[in-house]
């Protein structure tokens, strides 16, 4: 018998999870071995499977590689370890061999009993505190923080696809592409929203420029307005370009209704900009009268939270918007708790950005009418997105037209 072999046990819906085919092209990816001691499989469709697979390794530093990307797959050894915990050497330093995190759900085996993770999110490190573990970013991390070491100890689950019922991220599968009927999608994507918002699901819309400049921030001002989303994500550029419309009717000096260039218009932005700082901010423009339609004014009178947070290719910026990016990030990170789905649209930083704050079971929708931008933000991490490659300014009034009106 080779003596640098592992048994690890897996469960869930495996097959249509495609769980288990990840485990075989990983171990057959590290040149490994990997044989089945048992299977079963679920009858149902909502019944789980279990296996055990036994790993064949070449020698054990080849062994414990192939198992480390196992367990951030789901699987887990037969005989569980207690987490490894080494103390933080000084604030915003993690210790030597940190557990770096994925967006899946996680739970960690300490003091003899299975702890769920809190918060969280990618690329971060698990601190473990009077029996409770936490997800942390780097530059929370406080001198003499526990903070797990290796891969001993934590169940990561990746979330599971069953059989069971139709919604638009099973019938798209999860994948991106143009060649596909855009007034269909429109129509389940809408279905999709008044379902989570039924149920009292928390929806927040992360925006680019974009949906003005197409034409499209009716459609979103009309979805602010009748309550489907409830938090806004944005850029100093979103807020500035939906006050110029709503004031001047262009946005970059281009009338928006019939596409025509205004006169004077390459000074449009600057003046809506300025009209924000005259009055003050965004909700003070709203208060006295000078702001009375758009995507701002709609979360302002409707009380929905947004944030917008600043770069440096910014004109003004605008006086609502967070420069300082730690603060933008943990302001993102305050909205985005118990999000049920979040919609990002024309905006490939910000949505690389907040798909990094994001457990995997969150509903994500990309639109944009790029595909690199819509395929970049799955292969960096948020593989759960649906990708829909379309110009925001149809899409998203199908989308608003199809959730009606009340």
């Amino acid at each position: 018998m080779n003596k640098y072999q592992k048994e690890i046990e897996v469960k869930g819906h495996l097959i249509d999870s495609m769980i288990l085919t990840k485990i075989f092209d990983n171990v057959m990816d590290l040149d490994g071995k990997f044989e089945v001691t048992k299977i079963k499989v679920g009858k149902l469709k909502t019944d789980e499977s279990f296996a055990k697979i036994r790993i064949i390794g070449k020698n054990k530093n080849h062994l414990n590689e192939i198992l480390e990307t196992l367990y951030r797959v789901g699987a887990t050894l037969k005989t569980q370890k207690s987490v490894k915990l080494k103390s933080a050497p000084k604030s915003m330093v993690m210790p030597e061999n940190f557990y770096s995190t994925t967006n899946n759900h996680t739970r960690v085996f300490h003091n003899k009993k299975w702890i769920q993770v809190d918060n969280m999110m990618m690329d971060k490190c698990i601190v473990v505190k009077s029996n409770k573990a936490q997800c942390v970013p780097v530059r929370d991390v406080k001198k003499g923080d526990k903070i797990i070491v290796g891969e001993d100890g934590v169940k990561v689950t990746p979330p599971e696809r069953p059989r069971e019922g139709m919604n638009i991220f099973q019938f798209m599968g999860s994948g991106s592409s143009s060649e596909r009927p855009t007034q269909h999608i429109a129509r389940k994507v809408a279905e999709d929203i008044k379902n989570t918002k039924k149920k009292g699901g928390k929806i927040v819309l992360v925006g680019g420029p974009a949906i003005v400049h197409t034409g499209a921030a009716d459609a979103v001002a009309k979805l602010v307005r009748l309550g489907y989303i409830n938090a806004v994500l944005a850029g100093n550029a979103l807020a500035v370009h939906d006050v110029e419309y709503a004031t001047l009717g262009t946005s970059l000096g281009m009338k928006v209704k019939d596409g025509t260039l205004a006169i004077r218009g390459h000074r449009n932005h600057m003046q809506a900009i300025n009209s924000v700082f005259k009055a003050g901010s965004l909700k003070k423009m709203v208060q006295q009268k000078k702001l009375k339609s758009g995507i701002m004014y709609e979360c302002i009178r409707k009380k929905i939270p947004f944030v917008l947070a600043g770069s440096l290719r910014d004109d003004g910026p605008l006086p609502d918007v967070i420069t300082d990016v730690a603060v933008a990030q943990k302001e993102y990170k305050k909205v985005l708790k118990d999000a049920n789905m979040v919609i990002m649209v024309s905006t490939m930083l910000h949505s690389i950005a907040t798909g990094n704050m994001l457990p995997a079971d969150v509903k994500v929708i990309v639109v944009d009418i790029n595909q690199p931008t819509v395929t970049k933000l799955m292969d960096r991490g948020t593989w759960q997105a649906l990708g829909i490659v379309s110009d925001v300014g149809a899409f998203l009034p199908m989308v608003a037209n199809a959730i009606g009106s009340r």
